[in-house]
């Protein structure tokens, strides 16, 4: 017999989710191809479909059969987590007021075009009256959920169930403490030529070479697609409906490949959910670290290494025969994994990335005990990048406003990337231990680790915490010496090191 009341509770998740996603499309068109006279109409068209969303998800009725659901004992265990894990989400939420959510709407929707004209102008005085509103409204944001000890736990909780300041804090110790001298040491080594990436490549080529490494990895073009934007991203507007953006360099094409790569991790992660439980917390993604994993493992674990190259070299020659024809393999996967620090984070080595985070962890921290104003940002970020990567920030382009994340509202979620990588390493770990995943590479063979990252990953919602998953896959809590003990068994060959 079925449960009548958890019936019409699934049904009207689904329904928020729909709405939801229809302001997703709407986000994707921004980025893609909105005309720059729509800013207005799309905000307020994102503020309303917002505040309406949000109205939904807290009705009184919805609350109502959500705490009597929480006591029925027949619901099947994929049951009880949906209604456990909306629960814990719908504390938070009820105490954000619909004209709050339509604002903090508002605001970041016309963020986002000053952040690119910021960008692209080089002044960061464009962008900081929007960073300003927003940083207000998520200060608010914090004290009106709560939070425990630190006002930026309430906001990395929301990408990041139960991750805390104190987490990040001993994590990027521990970080510090290993990577820093390790990265250093390797990046006073005389570094690999990669002068074949600086040439002309074609953008047909590029694309065309893109949509081959996607479908290997097993991105259903049937139920996505690749377009261009200023800073790629992926966006799961239901399984059935998966979209990647790539940035293209006419000029650099690793900027591409391993962007995209990226990208194609989390869209196999949303394309692997299970459609049956769409838009409840089991065809949901467990958290954005793990999201995360699914986009670095693809990235590093795998697009960097050399049995993934061994296959994918070849048909690289062939794809673009003038600009690798004096390259052999070898000087090609020394080169890819040169370490050097650089500017952009997202061109960043796969070591020197994680002080990308770390900086941009310290001035969110420093920004939500406020202690750091907004007017400050620029100096302070100039600063840590000469602290940790030794580097000269020349312009704001190249510093402060090159990420998106901020004129989205997405104060907490930088974290989760190192974080992911650090889970990555220890799938990637227990992956190599349970399959032949070195063969598999040789010979282009993709899907079977889709398949295990499907199984293991994709398809369980949210089941389990990250942690509670992570444990379930490897054995133990997330522990960063598998990502050190990888980055040794990697590099030091690489590097001659001892």
């Amino acid at each position: 017999m079925i449960n009548s009341r958890y019936a019409w509770f699934e049904e009207s998740l689904k329904k928020i989710a729909l709405l939801a996603s229809v302001g997703g499309v709407l986000a994707w068109d921004q980025e893609t191809g909105m005309p720059p006279d729509a800013v207005g109409i799309r905000s307020q068209q994102a503020g309303i479909l917002s505040g309406i969303t949000h109205e939904m998800r807290t009705s009184q009725a919805l609350q109502d059969c959500v705490e009597e659901l929480l006591n029925d004992s027949s619901l099947t265990p994929y049951q009880s987590v949906n209604v456990k894990e909306f629960h814990r989400t719908l504390q938070k939420s009820i105490r954000l007021s619909k004209e709050f959510v339509e604002q903090l709407s508002l605001t970041v929707s016309a963020a986002y075009p000053a952040w690119y004209q910021a960008k692209t102008q080089n002044q960061f005085d464009i962008f900081a009256p929007h960073l300003e509103k927003i940083i207000a409204l998520k200060k608010e944001e914090a004290q009106l959920i709560g939070y425990a000890k630190h006002p930026y736990d309430a906001l990395m909780d929301e990408f990041e169930p139960g991750f805390t300041v104190d987490d990040a804090d001993r994590l990027f110790t521990d970080m510090k403490t290993s990577l820093l001298p390790f990265t250093k040491r390797i990046a006073s080594q005389t570094q690999p030529n990669d002068d074949f990436f600086r040439q002309p490549f074609d953008s047909f080529s590029q694309k065309k070479f893109g949509r081959s490494l996607l479908t290997a990895m097993g991105y259903k073009f049937s139920s996505g697609r690749m377009d261009h934007s200023e800073h790629p991203f992926c966006i799961g507007l239901h399984p059935s409906d998966v979209r990647v953006t790539y940035r293209l360099n006419p000029n650099d094409l690793s900027e591409f490949i391993w962007g995209l790569m990226h990208e194609g991790g989390h869209a196999l992660y949303e394309q692997g959910l299970q459609t049956k439980y769409w838009g409840t917390p089991m065809g949901s993604t467990v958290s954005l670290a793990i999201h995360e994993s699914q986009s670095r493992f693809w990235e590093n674990n795998i697009g960097r290494s050399a049995p993934f190259w061994k296959y994918w070299f070849p048909v690289l020659q062939n794809t673009f025969p003038d600009a690798f024809k004096n390259s052999d393999f070898q000087h090609f996967y020394v080169g890819i994994n040169r370490i050097a620090p650089s500017l952009i984070r997202i061109q960043a080595d796969e070591l020197t990335y994680h002080f990308h985070i770390l900086i941009r962890y310290q001035i969110e921290k420093s920004i939500f005990e406020g202690n750091l104003s907004v007017n400050q940002i620029p100096t302070v970020w100039n600063n840590l990048y000469k602290e940790y990567l030794g580097l000269d920030v020349p312009n704001n382009t190249s510093g402060v406003l090159q990420d998106v994340h901020w004129s989205h509202g997405g104060f907490g979620y930088f974290p989760t990337y190192s974080l992911g990588s650090f889970y990555a390493a220890q799938f990637f770990h227990a992956l190599s231990a349970q399959s032949p995943i070195q063969e598999w590479l040789e010979q282009g063979q993709l899907q079977p680790i889709t398949t295990w990252l499907n199984e293991n990953i994709h398809s369980k919602g949210m089941e389990l915490s990250a942690n509670e998953l992570c444990k379930k896959i490897t054995g133990e809590s997330l522990n960063f010496a598998y990502f050190m003990q990888y980055a040794q068994q990697k590099f030091n060959p690489i590097f001659n090191l001892s």
